[in-house]
């Protein structure tokens, strides 16, 4: 009797004949042709991910706009995926969320117009405004001080103010970008007043009203978003009580994608539902500026068994990768999945960690993980590697960033 196929498993990620592939190609002959460690992306899942969060909202009934937020991942390749999905200011277009005059500049660059990317940042310094200003990016601006330094410089035009809007949701308590503690993004209810006012005094118009919930929220994590977004609406309505005329209301981002079988992601027409029944009665365009939902599970990344071995009670499984390239569990503590590239749908006899190869005792991708019996040379795919990873590489210990392949389906 056949078992039932991975959770992982999607058209563009199979397994044929017990071997794991990506885009119709055999995943170990990639590696083994392109070397390791290896990203490869299947820019197909990028598309796929954009159009079903596009049907999702249009479901609803709600105004919107999709942008990509770059820092997820800007290589020119994926950039080119969503720029060719339809005409500027069509409504298949997918425009850009910005958060860095670098990351403006690659979007002007890559054939976004300026009014289809929106630049939101924190602790914007007076170069970051040399360059917003000279690209004529719509700015939302999460500070007081910043509103009026941007104010000083550019007086007359129409900004966006982030708010902070009391709640969060987030993959784990550390990825919630709003609560009960003060945090570096967004202005607070008791501060709003003081923002209308900075605005006011340099003729600033704000037309949008931005928050941010967190990180790499899934299914769980609707009731945190829900309550964020309704404290973002109450500061709507104090802005359009004090003449500030909101037309466009910014959700963020932060849909995360599940990395382990027993994680659920997020129902689309459920987050949509949610949107339209706070937000449909307002009037507004509703923008969403996903990272992780649109990216993370459009690539994997192949790195090689360099060590196999038992240390007191635990066995090390060590890839010749490390938390350079792979910060997800590092810095963010989101789970890890590895597939084993001539055995992907093997039974998962042993428990391991896995750890990567710089020389830092956190450089670990997994512990007390299941995964079937591996040699000293096998090939193994870390899933859910097209965001936030080859875009945060580094060189750590001068060890290399890796090289990627983009493959279509």
């Amino acid at each position: 009797m056949i078992g039932a196929a991975p959770w992982w498993v999607r058209p563009g990620l199979e397994i044929e004949r017990g071997r794991l592939t990506i885009a119709g190609h055999d995943a170990e002959g990639l590696a083994r042709e392109h070397g390791t460690p290896l990203f490869v992306y299947d820019l197909t899942r990028f598309a796929e991910n954009a159009r079903r969060m596009q049907a999702a909202l249009a479901g609803a009934g709600l105004p919107f706009r999709l942008r990509f937020a770059m820092k997820a991942n800007p290589m020119p390749e994926v950039l080119g995926v969503f720029r060719g999905l339809g005409t500027p200011g069509s409504a298949r277009s997918v425009g850009i969320d910005a958060c860095s005059p670098g990351e403006v500049e690659r979007a002007i660059e890559c054939g976004w117009r300026p009014d289809e990317v929106s630049f939101t940042g924190t602790n914007v310094s007076e170069r970051d405004l040399d360059v917003l200003l000279g690209r004529g990016v719509h700015v939302n601006l999460d500070a007081i001080s910043q509103i009026q330094r941007y104010g000083r410089r550019a007086p007359g035009r129409a900004i966006g103010v982030r708010v902070d809007p009391g709640a969060g949701a987030g993959y784990n308590d550390h990825l919630h970008y709003s609560g009960d503690r003060p945090t570096k993004f967004g202005i607070g209810p008791e501060r709003l007043d003081d923002a209308i006012a900075a605005a006011r005094r340099h003729d600033l118009t704000i037309d949008t009203a931005h928050f941010h919930a967190g990180s790499g929220w899934l299914a769980d994590g609707l009731p945190g978003f829900e309550a964020a977004l309704t404290g973002a609406v109450e500061a709507v309505h104090r802005l359009r009580a004090a003449g500030c005329p909101i037309a466009e209301v910014n959700v963020g981002g932060g849909l995360g994608a599940p990395a382990r079988a027993d994680e659920r992601g997020i129902d689309l027409d459920a987050y949509a539902a949610t949107l339209a029944r706070h937000l449909g009665g307002l009037d507004v365009v509703v923008a969403c500026e996903p990272g992780d939902y649109l990216s993370k599970d459009a690539a994997i990344l192949l790195g090689e068994v360099v060590t196999v071995e038992r240390r007191r009670t635990v066995t090390f499984v060590g890839l010749d990768i490390g938390w350079n390239l792979n910060c997800a569990y590092f810095i963010y503590r989101f789970a890890q999945e590895l597939v084993v590239c001539r055995a992907a749908d093997a039974p998962r006899t042993e428990t391991v960690t896995v750890a990567g190869h710089i020389n830092e005792a956190g450089d670990v991708f997994a512990e007390g993980y299941a995964i079937p019996p591996v040699a000293e040379g096998d090939m193994v795919a870390l899933l859910n590697a097209g965001g936030y990873l080859q875009a945060m590489s580094s060189t750590h210990c001068l060890r290399p960033t890796g090289s990627a392949v983009f493959l279509e389906r």
